[in-house]
């Protein structure tokens, strides 16, 4: 079942931060974005953000799912959905933890 995009602008807007915040439909799902870095997804209405040492030391007992089948595990953000400061706190964190995304490369012709 792919995502309402209500759904997701709800998410976006549940996060107060100083940071670029963006995201991109894929396959009928999204990806979230801070500052360029994808930190998490959205899927089947469900909010993942990815797992980083400093995202777990913050959360601490927190649940974990995967977005889609094959995907790597991540914070299934739950209870804490309408909690801003958290939320907001958690991606800034997961955003910094981030190497930065590798270059694209020019297509040959």
């Amino acid at each position: 079942m792919a995502s309402d995009l209500e759904f997701v602008q709800f998410i976006t807007d549940q996060i107060d931060s100083d940071q670029e915040i963006s995201y991109r439909k894929m396959f009928g799902e999204y990806a979230l974005y801070c500052n360029g870095k994808v930190v998490g997804q959205i899927c089947d209405n469900k909010f993942f953000i990815k797992i980083t040492e400093a995202g777990r030391a913050f959360a601490g007992e927190i649940s974990e799912g995967f977005p889609y089948p094959g995907a790597k595990p991540a914070f299934l953000i739950e209870d804490q959905i309408e909690d801003r400061a958290w939320v907001s706190k958690l991606i800034e964190l997961t955003e910094k933890a981030l190497p930065k995304p590798k270059p694209k490369k020019k297509k040959k012709k």
